[in-house]
């Protein structure tokens, strides 16, 4: 076979593989965070009461906010 031709099949097992891993990450990662969410507000008073502090709803409501702008500057 010629050289081209030997070419052209390795481009495409590459695009083919790239697409493949990208939607095969995809379906990882939706499942992923389907069985382990993140953080919520319930959590949030949980690991509050844990430490040994009172959760208000206006504490709890100003850390989701703060972790919210947090993770949009990321």
């Amino acid at each position: 076979m010629s050289t081209t031709i030997w070419v052209l099949i390795v481009i495409l097992a590459l695009v083919l593989g790239f697409v493949g891993g990208f939607f095969a990450a995809r379906k990882y990662m939706e499942s992923y965070l389907k069985k382990n969410p993140p953080i919520n507000e319930t959590m949030l008073k949980t690991m509050m009461l844990q430490m040994g502090q009172k959760p208000s709803e206006k504490k709890l409501h100003q850390m989701m906010n703060a972790m919210k702008s947090q993770n949009i500057k990321k």
